[in-house]
């Protein structure tokens, strides 16, 4: 079994609706969640919106290769309502990112992993470094943890309550 971490936060919509129907479909079509961040309200990065984003990271066990993961992922996007524009960041239903496979480092041309902006982005660490904080990034050799405390993401950043989840 290969264990993926993946990053998915929604703006727009019913943001708490399209996480939870987000995991459902992760279950069905990529893999076992087996762990599950706090819910992080963040503002956007990258781009100007007013609308605020809902963050979480999940830890699934899978049987599948990355590229499987991959197509998986942006067909739950796809289902969801997701359309990419390649215009650059903008307001999504959901997205859903590759953070980690394994322990691999991969270059290619439609899939990069670790995911290459992670370390940049506290609505990635927070997350990820709640579930894993030992977890050993293997471009960095730098914990979860320690990356998220030298992140230098200046956006705001609040852990919502448990019980919104």
């Amino acid at each position: 079994m290969n264990s993926v971490f993946l990053g998915i936060g929604s703006n727009s919509g019913d943001r708490g609706k399209n996480l939870s129907d987000t995991l459902m479909m992760i279950n069905e079509l990529v893999g076992n969640v087996m762990r599950c961040s706090s819910l992080y309200e963040t503002e956007p990065w990258g781009f100007n919106s007013d609308n605020y984003f809902l963050n979480m990271a999940v830890l699934v066990l899978t049987g599948l290769d990355q590229h499987e993961v991959l197509k998986n992922s942006q067909h739950i996007e796809k289902q969801l309502g997701r359309i990419r524009t390649g215009d650059g960041y903008s307001d999504r239903i959901i997205d859903i990112d590759i953070l980690l496979f394994n322990n691999l480092v991969i270059q290619e041309r439609n899939l990069v992993i670790p995911h290459p902006l992670m370390h940049e982005r506290k609505f990635v660490m927070a997350p990820i470094a709640e579930i894993a904080p030992d977890f050993i990034h293997p471009g960095f050799n730098l914990t979860m943890l320690a990356l998220l405390e030298s992140c230098p993401d200046n956006h705001k950043l609040k852990k919502l309550p448990s019980d919104l989840k």
